[in-house]
């Protein structure tokens, strides 16, 4: 199964061999090709099927194009990423530079990216026709290193009102949890991509830390773009489905190809992932905090008034700095 546009490839079927011929990629069962698509025109592959194998120069092949494998476990939630070690031709100087970023920095970084997300779910509310006022003015209140939590207490708002009372997130469940799991692996394999493209090391997180995840830059950087797939998932109930059929699934792979208005124009969301990730590699560089996001449109209301307008940038001036940053700067355990 592949995305509208050939560009994710998921193996769902069991028994299945994935290599290498010149430059594609060639799916077989036993001795009969059933499939081929160049590499060139892949964002990633996905092995859902438990009786997938593959190739170490099919491996190589992706790598070398800073294509992410990604192997979903239970429920469709993530286990493995195969992350290249090889990319962005300027990825020493910008590593190094990620390596020494300062506590302080990470924690403006981090509110920039807890301020996005606040206001893309205010987004993906009024999508669904349903009021997010107060998620403008929770995204307003976000200080360096978000000391009031305040991203934790958008969530509580924001999936109740998103998916009604009962619904709880849960990786293990069902229904629309499966579905939500579903297209974040596609989207943590998109941003996984964007990073390596943009010379920076997914293990160098902003925020997210854990010794079994070695990614928690995608963890990162994806957070202000989960919303899309909530938003998505919601119109995939509305219309009556509750499991992960192949039709959901060519929906969810099929928003990185949604348009998102830019400060560069109408792009694709994987060229906004791509240019998230390189203004987060230029913000290491510069020492300043500067994220660049999607501007966010906001539909008018029925009697002609436009709502409160979501902010199109989220840059450090934006965000207040919490009084504890000195303290950061000199070894304090921050967030």
């Amino acid at each position: 199964m592949s995305s509208p546009l050939g560009r994710i490839v998921e193996i769902v079927e069991t028994g299945r061999h994935l290599s290498k011929e010149r430059g594609f990629l060639v799916v077989s069962a036993g001795a009969r090709e059933v499939g081929r698509v160049p590499l060139d025109d892949l964002a990633a592959v996905l092995a859902t099927a438990r009786g997938t194998s593959v190739s170490v120069a099919l491996l190589t092949a992706l790598a070398e194009r800073g294509l992410p494998f990604v192997v979903p476990g239970t429920n469709f939630a993530p286990a493995a990423l195969l992350w290249p070690l090889a990319g962005h031709h300027a990825a020493s100087r910008r590593m190094a530079m990620q390596i020494e970023r300062t506590r302080p920095m990470e924690k403006r970084l981090w509110a920039l990216v807890v301020a996005a997300k606040i206001r893309r779910q205010g987004w993906a509310l009024q999508c669904a026709g349903l009021p997010a006022g107060a998620f403008v003015r929770l995204a307003r209140a976000v200080k360096a290193g978000d000391p009031d939590n305040l991203e934790a207490q958008a969530a509580r708002r924001y999936w109740t009102l998103l998916f009604g009372a009962a619904f709880r997130r849960d990786a293990d469940a069902a229904g629309a949890n499966a579905l939500l799991n579903y297209g974040y692996a596609v989207l943590r394999a998109a941003v996984a991509r964007a990073i390596c493209a943009a010379g920076l090391h997914p293990a160098l997180g902003i925020f997210h830390r854990h010794p079994e995840n070695p990614t928690p830059l995608a963890d990162d950087l994806m957070e202000p773009f989960r919303p899309i797939v909530d938003a998505a998932v919601r119109r995939l109930l509305d219309a009556g489905v509750t499991e992960v059929t192949v039709a959901a699934k060519r929906q969810l792979a099929g928003l990185l190809w949604q348009d998102e208005v830019t400060a560069a124009g109408h792009s694709p969301l994987m060229t906004a992932l791509l240019r998230c990730a390189q203004s987060l590699a230029d913000s290491y560089l510069t020492g300043e905090p500067d994220l660049q996001f999607p501007l966010l449109r906001l539909r008018e209301t029925a009697d002609g008034r436009t709502p409160e307008r979501l902010s199109d940038h989220v840059a450090s001036a934006d965000v207040r700095s919490s009084g504890d940053d000195e303290a950061a700067a000199q070894g304090g355990d921050g967030v």
